[in-house]
């Protein structure tokens, strides 16, 4: 099967097209046949040595977590799919799972049937990104109906999504991101947008419910807008011990978050999806053998939604 597989850390040139073996399901897992991947932030990071280089150790090794295709083989033990149905899931996340390729296997819980919906693309952009916001959303902050919710980053990969789920749990969702893409989040059910390049959202908000900073660049200043009790989310790089520190002295919570495999998240998004209160947007889609330019578009990109790779 071709596979983009890396034998050295680096930039995006290390990305090369590859033949290698077809991986076999063993007992509860299946074998999907990838028709999309996604490509995450921490994608590029672990191909230069970050993101989850360290656990899944030195190349060669193949980068991607995100998976829409179909089932092609199934294992002992496998109840809830059959040979020809589309799957997509997010699988073995921060192990390797080897999506920038033509086939994976993983636990049969890994995935989930895909919503008729999306496209092969959407729901192959979804998986991560998804899960992240769902578990951020729902299992650590308890959105819940009436809360004041700020999110940085609200028109990146995991923002757009989160946006969705906090304003269909029935919060007020400010965002912050540029200007123009304002209306492109009141669509998506943000109440305010405040541009991060003139605005001091110090400004504009107080007494917050929750904060997600999908930038990792404003914990400190969050925990100034937010209630006693409010929970602050930072989501690429965690929070750090002296943020930490300053949200207990001010009785206020916070916390970093690594997404996992997650069938019951996978189930609500599909949910949210079937009842139109979730969509996915895709910000450009390449071809596999194009990982390398996908990687060099996302690391330039201040744009909205998720890249895709197109698995012929």
């Amino acid at each position: 099967m071709k596979a983009i597989v890396q034998h050295e850390l680096g930039g995006p040139e290390v990305l090369r097209t590859c033949e290698i073996e077809p991986p076999e399901p063993i007992p509860t897992e299946v074998q999907v046949r990838v028709r999309g991947a996604g490509v995450n932030p921490v994608d590029f990071k672990t191909r230069i040595g970050r993101g989850m280089s360290s656990v899944i150790g030195p190349p060669p090794f193949t980068v991607g977590w995100d998976v829409c295709g179909e089932v092609t083989a199934v294992g002992g033990g496998v109840t809830r799919f059959q040979v020809g149905d589309e799957v997509f899931g997010m699988p073995w996340f921060p192990r390797e799972a080897g999506a920038y390729a033509e086939f994976v296997t993983a636990p049969s819980r890994h995935f989930e049937h895909k919503p008729h919906a999306l496209s092969i693309e959407e729901a192959a952009a979804l998986p991560l990104a998804g899960l992240t916001a769902w578990q951020v959303v729902v299992d650590t902050i308890r959105v819940q109906d009436g809360d004041d919710v700020l999110i940085h980053g609200a028109a990146g990969g995991v923002g757009h999504l989160a946006v969705q789920i906090a304003a269909a749990r029935g919060a007020n969702v400010i965002a912050t991101a540029r200007a123009e893409q304002a209306d492109f989040l009141a669509g998506l059910g943000a109440s305010r947008t405040l541009d991060y390049r003139d605005d001091d959202f110090e400004a504009h908000v107080a007494e917050l419910d929750s904060v997600i900073d999908l930038t990792g660049e404003y914990g400190e200043r969050s925990l100034a807008v937010m209630r006693p009790g409010a929970t602050l989310v930072s989501v690429p790089s965690g929070a750090k011990p002296e943020l930490l520190a300053l949200a207990k002295a001010q009785h206020k919570r916070a916390t970093g978050i690594l997404v996992e495999p997650d069938p019951v998240g996978l189930a609500g998004l599909c949910d949210l999806i079937e009842r139109g209160k979730l969509g996915v947007e895709l910000d450009e889609v390449f071809d596999l053998e194009q990982a390398a330019d996908a990687h060099r578009h996302a690391e330039d990109s201040h744009g909205a939604g998720k890249i895709v790779l197109r698995v012929p």
